[in-house]
């Protein structure tokens, strides 16, 4: 039913349509009739109850919580206090989403007041529910769990379906951060259960499916999150006035799209996001939107549009790192880079949370040429593998590691990670991490003068890198390509035809260590070696080998 047919109808009529329509998820067909029906007449509480689920779906949250506030006073009056306290738990829900603590808490204090005279029953379970919530976002997560099962407990014996489903769903996560990953996902899977089934109502099924996407991205499940990715996207087709949780579907796309290789689609989906969240109830994930396509333009090489998304995202409220700080790196920014990830690095004590910060700061600390800060972040990453032993963190653990072996000497060692973290990211189809692993494989290659097998790597990286359109890593291929090359005429290593090129320049050896962030003693060593390999005795006669050679 359209605009124009709705408008046409007023009182009962407008009503029973407005009923017919949130029955086969009309989202849109039902609020106009709904809010139709209650200029002719005041809505009773049940239909109130079905106007907010509508205006929540179709992203007016104010309307929502308006509607829910009617209808808990209309439930008062009629002398129904549980189904009163509970419109005034989703109205404290939906601010709690959006971080709003103290208009939340007193609605909750209301709701609780309520149910003063109320024993064991579902809406008692629904009020711990936050308390799960909040326990889980401070680090809590036994604390979080325990409110969780509580909740559960009294959900099964009062027959409610959507506080069993929000409980084992907030139980499993808890269990999950605390490192009890085969409790925790087997009740996040089985809370799926009652969402896929119909079971409950839509705006908990949006915050579930949402909710479990998101903590298999925390923990790099990536089977799960495509698999349920794709499930949110049916559902989401059944009911296509939906907007919110439509643009959280989109990012969640845009991250597995970007992780497969199909970035120009990733940034689409991002993009898409962007503009769903603008107008849902949940645009507060719009800075998680706007850090996709950043993410997504820095590994294209793309930095300008990749900071301006960095900053916009930033503006959101979004904390832009590790990849602003990847994005300084890349941009040759080195110390801005290390200042960045150290604040971020001892800022976030959360360990899934430090996963996504520990790779990035093994390379930059790398770059910085802090091999020991380097090594230990490496440790912890792999440490944090044996309770979350996902393939996707044991691809990234492994090629940190490999990382800093390289940086140590260990070659040998570190082929060995840097292989297996190799075959992870292939089997997984993450064609861009599986070509920067097979650079470092090559880099170890060459350490150990294997000069043939490295040529191998090297071009195999460089034919993904093409593919993709990831310019800087592709120029940065071709440049050790060329390095290559140059070491079978002077068997110069990457780091003394890098000081050897800064010495054309007419740099002095302090301003080199300054530049590569090394000390002033080891590039004078650098600098020695570089005159015996050559044959020449003074920095004029190595300047001008660079220049004749075209090192330079």
């Amino acid at each position: 039913m359209g605009r124009r047919a709705a408008e046409t109808v007023t009182g009962p009529e407008a009503l029973t349509r407005g009923r017919e329509a949130g029955q086969q998820r009309a989202w849109g067909d039902a609020y106009r009739s709904l809010s139709l029906a209650d200029e002719s007449s005041s809505l009773a509480g049940p239909d109130l109850e079905l106007l907010a689920a509508a205006a929540y779906l179709l992203g007016h949250v104010e309307e929502c919580r308006g509607a829910l506030q009617r209808a808990h006073r209309a439930f008062a009056a009629a002398g129904e206090p549980r189904r009163a306290a509970r419109c005034l738990f989703w109205v404290a829900f939906t601010l709690l989403l959006e971080g709003d603590l103290a208009p939340a808490s007193g609605w909750l204090a209301r709701a609780s007041r309520l149910l003063e005279h109320e024993q064991d029953c579902a809406e008692l379970g629904l009020l711990l529910l936050p308390d799960a919530v909040l326990a889980g976002a401070a680090g809590d997560y036994r604390g979080s769990e325990a409110a969780a099962a509580r909740a559960v407990e009294i959900g099964a014996r009062a027959g409610d379906a959507d506080l069993v489903t929000l409980g084992l769903h907030f139980q499993g996560r808890a269990l999950v951060r605390e490192g009890r990953l085969g409790e925790g996902l087997a009740l996040l899977d089985e809370a799926m259960v009652a969402v896929v089934a119909g079971e409950v109502w839509d705006p908990v099924a949006g915050n579930v499916y949402c909710s479990m996407i998101d903590a298999c991205q925390e923990i790099s499940d990536l089977r799960r999150a495509q698999e349920w990715t794709a499930t949110l996207a049916a559902w989401w087709a059944t009911q296509p006035d939906m907007v919110t949780f439509t643009g959280q579907c989109l990012v969640h796309r845009a991250e597995l799209m970007q992780m497969h290789g199909d970035w120009p689609a990733a940034v689409e989906e991002a993009k898409r996001a962007c503009g769903r969240l603008a107008h849902a109830a949940d645009k507060y994930a719009t800075g998680t939107a706007l850090y996709r396509q950043a993410e997504v333009y820095r590994e294209r090489g793309d930095f300008a549009a990749a900071e301006v998304a960095y900053r916009e995202a930033s503006e959101w409220g979004l904390e832009p790192q590790p990849g602003l700080a990847l994005l300084w790196l890349a941009q040759g920014k080195t110390r801005a880079a290390q200042a960045a990830i150290a604040r971020v690095f001892a800022e976030t004590s959360d360990r899934l949370r430090r996963v996504k910060v520990l790779p990035a700061y093994v390379e930059i600390m790398l770059a910085a040429a802090d091999v020991p800060a380097a090594h230990e972040a490496a440790d912890e990453l792999v440490e944090i593998t044996h309770d979350y032993d996902m393939p996707a963190l044991r691809a990234s653990a492994g090629r940190a590691l490999g990382a800093v072996l390289l940086a140590e000497g260990e070659a040998r060692n570190a082929l060995g990670a840097l292989r297996t973290a190799w075959e992870a990211w292939r089997e997984l189809d993450v064609p861009y991490e599986a070509a920067r692993t097979r650079v470092l494989i090559a880099l170890g290659c060459r350490a150990l003068g294997d000069e043939a097998s490295a040529a191998l790597e090297l071009d195999a990286a460089r034919r993904v890198f093409a593919g993709l359109g990831a310019a800087a890593d592709l120029t940065a291929v071709e440049h050790l390509t060329r390095e290559q090359t140059d070491a079978g005429a002077h068997g110069l290593t990457p780091r003394e035809l890098q000081v050897l090129r800064l010495l054309a320049t007419g740099r002095t050896s302090r301003t080199i260590a300054a530049e590569l962030v090394i000390a002033e003693k080891t590039v004078d060593r650098h600098v020695t070696n570089i005159f015996t390999k050559l044959g020449v005795s003074s920095r004029a006669a190595a300047t001008a080998y660079a220049y004749e050679h075209r090192l330079v």
